[in-house]
């Protein structure tokens, strides 16, 4: 009887403090970061996702951002500027 070899093509998940230890939304409310990936409809579905998060908790504000292109990595101004300015952030891509 000959052997079989299974290979897992995935990379392990890289380990990273968790978001809830270091962050956390103040008295006032969370400070919501948003990130367009610039896909056709993002932009649609990501004000979708702030409306809801606003009608089930206090967001004290919303940074909104948007990548140059859908194929290219965020610049580190984006990412620099969603650090300073946001408690928690979200992205999405959509067609």
């Amino acid at each position: 009887m000959s052997k079989v070899m299974l290979v897992n093509p995935e990379a392990p998940a890289p380990e990273s403090a968790p978001a809830a230890a270091s962050r956390k939304a103040g008295k006032s409310g969370l400070r919501l970061g948003v990130l367009d990936n610039s896909k056709g409809n993002a932009d649609h579905l990501l004000n979708f996702i702030v409306e809801g998060v606003k009608a089930a908790i206090p967001v004290a504000s919303v940074v909104m951002t948007r990548k140059g292109s859908v194929s290219l990595p965020a610049p580190a101004e984006i990412l620099d500027q969603l650090s300073r300015e946001a408690d928690f952030v979200v992205s999405a891509m959509a067609d």
